[in-house]
């Protein structure tokens, strides 16, 4: 029996077809441009930024409390999902479009708040609004920004603008800081609940890690690679805090002295009072939390345990947002953050009862990665990956999303006590 090629007429190639395939792209001598555009995940970009970031700004992004187990466990639990498809559909339209806290997002998530912005990448605060504002997704400032109130509003002037607060040792810090940005226009507060203390954060002491950075031999040591990270930061105004009116020792350290350990529903009536628009408890990590606040008659919740940053081994808000959707989605609007790298997890929240999400790591991994470039290109990440995901699910809206659409695995499950009557989360 012969053999198949050697039915086959061979020929000598002509020059003709091998220019037809010799395709090649104009060079691109913008080297941001062409490192970003290499960025094809929210992972690319945090490769970007470590390269490009001094070690000690990087690993306070990146890092988190102690052993960082909580971090870790949060983005496991966004692994751990199985999508569930309707084929057939129709999906050649996709709306990512929501309302959120009494106002419009193009997408179904927008800006977590982020201290010490400046320290990643010199255009900060101001990169992250612009980039909100062209994207139509809410940005929010924290009382740790390096960014004023006002400056942030003047960098985001027609988008809507949230501000994260903490409620300070000195108690008319916070009043003020909330008055200024009633005044600035900002529409949504989250009252932060889950920072009474600091908690260690051992890449920070391990790195010396200090507001604003030291010089020492090891800081110059490692800057080498990166000349232009300390050329920005020498170069640019001085940080200008939110909040803080003095600076000096670990970030740990300026926490600790800021914050008040006493904070109470007490506070919260009285923020209540001087804030008129939408009020939002960040930091929820029990379903009975939920429930209280939602007779406490706030407009939202954010399920969060502070980007894994606080206290380590605690609750997954992931694995926490079915039942606390279930049980207060009807009272309050339900978001969530911590761990959030992929439009898949942000798609698999809103179907488990999410109505919003929020960003972090994420935002500043592009930041790091580009400036305001590197933040308009994690949204464009994103927001592929949602639009992506969603016609591989069959939903061209985000109200077609559904519990059906996502089943949670189980790796970490509860052991069960003799006796006990609570029966295993997810």
């Amino acid at each position: 029996m012969a053999h198949a090629s050697s039915k086959i007429r061979r020929q000598f190639p002509r020059p003709l077809e091998i220019l037809d395939l010799m395709k090649f792209k104009a060079p691109d001598f913008n080297g941001k441009r062409r490192r970003l555009s290499a960025a094809l995940t929210i992972a690319d970009l945090r490769t970007i930024a470590k390269r490009r970031t001094p070690t000690a700004a990087f690993d306070y992004t990146d890092g988190a409390a102690e052993g960082e187990l909580s971090l870790t466990r949060a983005r496991q639990a966004f692994e751990d999902i199985e999508f569930h498809p309707s084929v057939l559909r129709d999906v050649s339209a996709v709306d990512t479009s929501t309302t959120i806290f009494g106002g419009p997002s193009g997408m179904p998530f927008g800006i977590a708040p982020t201290g010490f912005t400046r320290l990643m990448q010199t255009e900060g605060e101001l990169a992250g609004a612009g980039a909100a504002g062209a994207a139509g997704i809410p940005f929010t400032l924290s009382t740790l920004g390096t960014t004023s109130i006002e400056a942030v509003k003047a960098a985001n002037p027609a988008g809507r603008n949230w501000f994260q607060l903490y409620v300070m040792r000195d108690r008319e810090i916070s009043y003020e800081l909330t008055r200024r940005a009633a005044a600035a226009g900002f529409d949504t507060l989250f009252f932060t609940v889950d920072t009474p203390v600091a908690r260690a954060r051992l890449r920070d002491q391990r790195n010396g890690f200090s507001i604003p950075p030291q010089l020492t031999p090891g800081t110059i040591i490692n800057a080498l690679p990166r000349p232009w990270w300390w050329w920005d930061f020498l170069t640019t105004p001085k940080l200008e805090f939110a909040s803080l009116s003095s600076t000096g020792g670990t970030v740990g350290e300026l926490l600790d002295s800021a914050m008040d350990p006493t904070i109470s529903f007490a506070d919260l009536t009285i923020i209540r009072d001087i804030w008129p628009g939408k009020l939002v408890i960040k930091g929820v990590q029990s379903v009975d939390d939920a429930k209280a606040f939602a007779k406490a008659g706030v407009d939202g919740v954010v399920l969060s345990n502070h980007g894994g940053r606080q206290l380590d081994r605690a609750p997954i808000p992931f694995h926490l947002l079915p039942e606390v959707a279930r049980e207060v989605g009807k009272d309050l609007e339900v978001t969530i953050d911590t761990g959030i790298m992929n439009g898949a997890d942000i798609v698999a929240s809103i179907a488990l009862g999410a109505k919003f999400t929020l960003i972090g790591r994420a935002y500043l991994y592009g930041l790091m990665a580009g400036g305001e470039a590197g933040v308009h290109r994690a949204i464009d990440i994103l927001a592929a990956e949602i639009t992506r995901t969603m016609r591989l699910l069959g939903a061209t809206c985000l109200e077609e999303l559904k519990p059906s659409h996502v089943t949670q695995l189980q790796r970490l499950a509860p052991i069960s006590v003799a006796g006990s009557s609570s029966s295993p989360s997810s």
